[in-house]
């Protein structure tokens, strides 16, 4: 084997320069290696590393299946076998690289057609690389979000950074390759540079700072819903990036707010109504003032035999009649005892079938009935309490249910609803006069 090879150095030594047929043959036979290896890479590594990936239990190295990582990576290969058999012939034994055709010879490129040729080949492959880590940088990310922790901690923004850092870094090399200066020489240049460089990236580095504070104060996650007064957004949040934070609006519409937007002004994030597991009801019975009235004799009886009143009328009544009885002037005086209303009886008879309600939270949240302001839209009995379906359908099912039943209820209690008049009103009113 070695008396081989150095009758091959030997005959290497005693050889004629290279012909330009020589030379051709070897420009051919370095393209077609280049693009063999291309597909070298296609066809062995890549599938060694999806079955590799594929069998193993850990999610990170997913990453390494996506299909824009593997295509650039792939394209590395053919600019790299250029620059080890052209570049790297310095490690070739002289004998050998003189039998080399001269496109091969790193002696010769200063002085040949190959030496610009040979920057854009290394500048190719800072780039390829570049893109390489920003599909990467991708990939990670697509893994990433597939973990439950993603939602809390989002790391895209910072990534972006990462990114922006990897792509100047490599406009940098690949500047100071084609200009054939040293890296260092741009680096210092940066420096002078660096309240420009503030000017320009104004926004880049608000954005940073608001993309720090909304992820360490946990203002926002993916899949929350968020509304911006004034703003048109109300919605889930679908991405929070570097610059912008993207809200499917109910409509599905996609607003895009700046991530700085988001510290600067005020919004609602309705996460803690999700995770409590309890969503409002607050809405509003206008009572018509004019239908209130004590009760009947009558009434108070068949109200006494109601199931859901039945505790509420006896200890009523025996309190009434307590206070009465202290309170009578006597026979030679008038008075107004203390007497049952409609409204009152109503108001206790919504507590006790909010109380009997299911699908509303009894324990831990606020169930109440009150009065609100009489005012020209007559009386507000309002209804304050949780449903414990934070769904929106569910929860509009569960609202509509409570107050179909109240309203149908009404006219039990001698009550009605207050409403501006119709075009049917005036227009009865006119035949009555008729």
């Amino acid at each position: 084997m070695k008396s081989s090879l150095r009758f091959f150095l030997a005959q290497a030594e005693n050889a004629d320069p290279p012909s330009n047929w020589d030379q051709a043959i070897g420009v051919a036979v370095l393209l077609a290696t280049a693009i063999i290896s291309y597909f070298l890479m296609r066809a062995i590594i890549v599938p060694l590393i999806s079955r590799w990936v594929t069998e193993s239990k850990n999610k990170i190295d997913d990453m390494l299946l996506d299909p824009q990582l593997l295509h650039r990576v792939c394209l590395l290969a053919p600019f790299t076998v250029i620059y080890l058999l052209v570049s790297g012939t310095d490690h070739v034994p002289e004998a050998l690289a003189s039998y080399l055709p001269a496109v091969f010879r790193s002696n010769d490129l200063g002085s040949t057609w190959w030496a610009p040729l040979e920057k854009i080949n290394e500048a190719l492959i800072v780039l390829l690389v570049t893109l390489a880590v920003s599909a990467a940088i991708n990939a990670f990310n697509s893994v990433y979000q597939t973990f439950e922790i993603s939602r809390q901690r989002p790391l895209k923004g910072y990534l972006q950074i990462v990114k922006l850092l990897a792509f100047a870094f490599g406009a940098v090399i690949i500047i100071a390759i084609l200009t054939g200066q040293s890296v260092g020489y741009f680096v210092t240049g940066l420096g002078a540079m660096t309240a420009v460089l503030l000017l320009v990236f104004k926004d880049t580095i608000l954005s940073l700072v608001a993309s720090i504070q909304l992820t360490q104060n946990d203002m926002v996650r993916v899949g929350d819903w968020i509304e911006i007064p004034g703003a048109g957004v109300d919605g889930d949040v679908i991405d929070v990036a570097l610059h912008t934070v993207k809200v499917q609006n109910w409509d599905k519409t996609i607003a895009t707010v700046p991530t700085a937007q988001l510290i600067q002004k005020s919004f609602r994030n309705w996460r803690g109504m999700s995770e409590s597991g309890g969503r409002r009801i607050k809405r509003s019975l206008s009572i018509d003032m004019s239908t209130i009235r004590f009760l009947e004799e009558d009434e108070i009886e068949r109200f006494s035999r109601f199931s859901p009143l039945k505790q509420y009328m006896e200890s009523k009544i025996d309190e009434l009649d307590s206070h009465n009885k202290e309170n009578d002037p006597g026979s030679d005086l008038t008075w107004d005892p203390r007497r049952l209303t409609n409204i009152g009886t109503l108001r206790a008879y919504i507590v006790q079938y909010l109380r009997g309600n299911k699908r509303l939270h009894q324990e831990g949240m606020t169930l109440l009935v009150r009065q609100l302001q009489p005012g020209s839209q007559g009386l507000p009995i309002e209804i304050y309490c949780f449903a414990n379906d934070t769904a929106w359908a569910n929860y509009e099912d569960i609202q509509a249910d409570i107050f179909d039943h109240l309203l149908s209820k009404l006219p039990e209690f001698g009550l009605k609803v207050f409403q501006e008049p119709s075009s049917s009103d005036f227009t009865s009113l006119a035949g009555a006069r008729e």
